[in-house]
């Protein structure tokens, strides 16, 4: 056996599966969904076939050629990372139907209970797949090496609607005599009530850009391209439509910089406080947290990355994440270059400024393992949700930066083209990006150390803080700070929440309770409707034991389910000091009470945070 990617039980002499179709029976009060999926694989195949499962409940594997069943195993042993392989036994098959039934505890999943949501009126479910997730929806080849086409039929109550990752076919009745797919009896999936929600993606995407949503879900228009959904409460809905209004100009400005959009639509979907990112790039339709809705319209840099993930990430794949950087670390390059052209050049030099501030933090949270501050990483026998990080976003930003101002801009936009065009649809590696770029800029490899920027571990010297009077303004009364003097009101007049973001990262790490409680005075920053400000300056608060922020501490780590958030403050409430056990106990009692709040992945990552310092 020769497994091609860490994180998969996928067999490099095995042949990739090219479509899946999914039929998908939603039972709520269960909170699973009762399952066939029918894979067509490249070639036929004769011999053991190994297919990555987590929590899945596997009931028949069938020739759907002739009806009949094939031999198959689903292992008792379970992988704390990869989950349990399904072998089928194949004899020059290509195609195999399996029906199964998922677990309510998907890795993948979160059920939200009706009062759970914003109406209280109706269930809500939701997927995220990335990095190695989608295995517990149903049984596939979960390595980003493998890229399928697919479609599926989702049948839910009719009061509820669905959202995928794909394009949306028709809504309908069910249908008797073969609808199903064997997934479930006719009268199950016919039953009163249930409509079917039918899509279709026709182009291969890998298998953590698999995405759905289901619940009483409503939209915005917002553009020619795209659509805001959320659940259908008015307030949220029209928020998330001002905030992302200028969407539009952002994707015309993605097609300059990168080339065509090849994805159709590029719609939104805000989803519940729980969802563990900031933003996934699903194709044609983003999830996003509402935390990035702040009334300023700078959330939508949020859905600049993600749309910049259209070319570079859903495009071009990174082939297994040890080779993450290529999709994150282009992406936020990306990213800035749309945020620049759109919102001008001291916006984006505040992203680099935030983005530098989060790196330089990377290396002191991995001082103890630097594997883990290279962009080729090695992560087997690794979770790849424990070593989640800003490494492959900032260093590999700041490599693609060197190169820019190696070459000139004008050079690497032509190579960036170059790129994309030729990779398009394929998932690579790192050593193939560098004979690409070798090959397309002659002797590069002479002025820029590439094995010191891939293969090295810290900040390489020729890295670089961006260069404009604004960051060095905001960071020059962050050191100011340090010596006592609080900025003045007309130094902070025209500031939003980038500007306090990166006042507050570049603060001590510790400062006197008395500071803090001052700045607060004066600035309310604990009152905050930008997370992003108000998580910083709770850090620092936690930091300076001022405990009479704590219940501001307690209501923000139970009202948002954002990793962003939740891992900074419960690492600052536990981690170090020996005198902490006040904070640690408040820790664990918050969690035991947010913990069923928290989509699957968060849990996982708070438990492991706790399980190492307490």
């Amino acid at each position: 056996m020769a497994p091609i990617d860490p994180h998969s039980f996928t067999d490099s002499t095995h042949p990739l599966t090219t479509h899946i179709s999914l039929s998908l029976y939603f039972d709520f009060s269960t909170s699973t969904i009762i399952s066939s999926a029918l894979l067509t694989l490249c070639a036929p195949h004769t011999g053991d076939l190994l297919l990555d499962t987590r929590s899945l409940t596997v009931k028949s594997v069938i020739d759907p050629i002739n009806n009949t069943p094939l031999p198959f195993c689903l292992s008792t042993d379970v992988d704390p990372i990869k989950g349990q392989p399904l072998t089928v036994s194949l004899t020059n098959n290509s195609k195999i139907l399996i029906t199964f039934v998922t677990s309510p505890s998907s890795s993948a999943l979160q059920w939200l209970t009706p009062p759970q949501t914003f109406n209280k009126k109706f269930p809500f479910v939701y997927t995220q797949c990335q990095s190695i997730h989608a295995r517990s929806i149903f049984p596939c080849q979960d390595t980003p090496t493998s890229r399928v086409r697919y479609n599926a039929k989702l049948n839910i109550p009719h009061q509820l609607s669905a959202v995928m990752s794909a394009r949306h076919v028709e809504r309908r009745a069910p249908l008797a005599g073969g609808d199903s797919c064997f997934a479930c009896d006719d009268s199950l999936w016919c039953a009163e009530g249930r409509v079917v929600e039918e899509f279709t993606m026709e182009q291969p995407i890998p298998p953590y850009l698999f995405a759905f949503a289901v619940g009483e879900i409503a939209y915005r228009e917002v553009g020619p391209r795209t659509k805001v959904f959320a659940e259908a409460v008015p307030a949220v809905l029209d928020a998330a439509a001002k905030e992302f209004a200028g969407t539009e100009d952002m994707i015309r400005v993605g097609e300059k910089l990168f080339g065509d959009y090849d994805w159709e639509r590029f719609d939104l979907l805000v989803l519940p406080p729980s969802f563990p990112y900031g933003g996934m790039e699903n194709p044609r339709m983003v999830f996003l947290t509402p935390t990035v809705i702040k009334g300023d319209a700078s959330g939508a840099q949020v859905v600049a990355h993600e749309l910049a993930h259209s070319w570079t990430g859903n495009l071009i794949t990174n082939k297994t994440n040890d080779h993450f950087w290529l999709n994150e670390g282009f992406t936020t390059y990306a990213e800035r270059r749309i945020v620049e052209a759109v919102q001008g050049e001291d916006i984006a030099a505040l992203n680099i400024g935030i983005g530098w501030k989060g790196l330089v933090d990377e290396m002191e949270r991995f001082k103890d393992n630097m594997e883990f501050t290279k962009l080729l990483t090695n992560q087997e026998g690794i979770d790849p949700d424990d070593v989640y990080s800003q490494v492959p976003y900032e260093k590999g930003f700041q490599f693609l930066w060197r190169i820019e101002r190696q070459i000139g801009r004008a050079a690497f936009d032509e190579f960036l083209k170059k790129y994309i065009a030729a990779f398009k649809f394929q998932s690579i590696d790192t050593f193939t990006f560098l004979d690409f770029l070798k090959s397309n800029i002659p002797g590069i490899e002479k002025e820029i150390d590439l094995k010191i920027w891939t293969e090295g571990t810290g900040i390489p010297s020729d890295a670089m803080e961006p260069v404009s009077n604004i960051y060095t303004k905001i960071v020059s009364l962050a050191n100011e700070f340090k010596q006592g003097r609080m900025p003045s009101e007309e130094e902070v007049a025209n500031w939003h929440g980038q500007e306090w973001e990166l006042y507050l990262e570049n603060l001590p790490k510790s400062v006197e309770a008395s500071q803090v409680t001052g700045l607060d005075c004066r600035y309310r920053l604990s009152e905050s409707k930008d997370y992003e400000v108000k998580v910083a300056f709770l850090q620092l608060a936690i930091a300076s034991r001022c405990s009479e922020y704590y219940n501001i501490v307690e209501k923000t780590l139970k009202e948002v389910g954002r990793m962003k958030y939740l891992r900074p403050l419960y690492t600052a409430l536990v981690q170090g000091n020996v005198k902490k056990e006040e904070e640690k106990i408040f820790a664990q009692r918050v969690f035991s009470e947010a913990r069923e709040t928290y989509h699957p992945i968060a849990q996982g990552v708070v438990e492991s945070i706790l399980s190492k310092h307490l």
